[in-house]
């Protein structure tokens, strides 16, 4: 994530610097416990809104904001999120096996929280067996994704 915050126009460089200060409370917001940790969720959640309205097409905010989602409980909402997302980085050329490796894995964290555990698994093994140093664990950390 941190490779792409000089590309691009004013508007995603911008944007992109969003997505980056969002990666950054939700890291923070590990490490914190009680109102300290909400209110880090609070200002990740609303930098990746801010990141959408300043550039509506970088495909970073809605990936950033479907792992922030899925921390969070709403699998649906993330699910969504990850396909707006691959949508724009196809969109863009910029669907990498870099990029394709964090859909998977976030696919894959969204089947299972919706009861999904086949599919889960088959995208989630996929996701390790490409990334094991991300993936290995089963889990995209903001860390991991910045």
């Amino acid at each position: 994530m941190s490779g792409v915050a000089d590309r691009g126009d004013p508007a995603r460089r911008a944007s992109t610097r969003l997505v980056i200060e969002g990666l950054d409370a939700d890291t923070a917001a590990a490490l914190y416990t009680g109102k300290d940790s909400a209110m880090e969720l609070r200002r990740a959640q609303g930098s990746y809104e801010r990141a959408i309205q300043v550039d509506p097409t970088n495909p970073y905010a809605y990936l950033a904001l479907a792992r922030h989602h899925l921390d969070g409980g709403d699998a649906t909402q993330a699910a969504n999120l990850v396909e707006q997302s691959a949508a724009l980085f196809e969109a863009e050329g910029l669907r990498s096996p870099e990029v394709e490796v964090q859909l998977m894995g976030l696919r894959g964290l969204s089947f299972d929280a919706q009861g999904r555990p086949g599919e889960a698994a088959l995208q989630l093994n996929r996701a390790g067996a490409l990334a094991p140093g991300v993936w290995g664990d089963g889990y995209l950390s903001a860390e991991e994704l910045r």
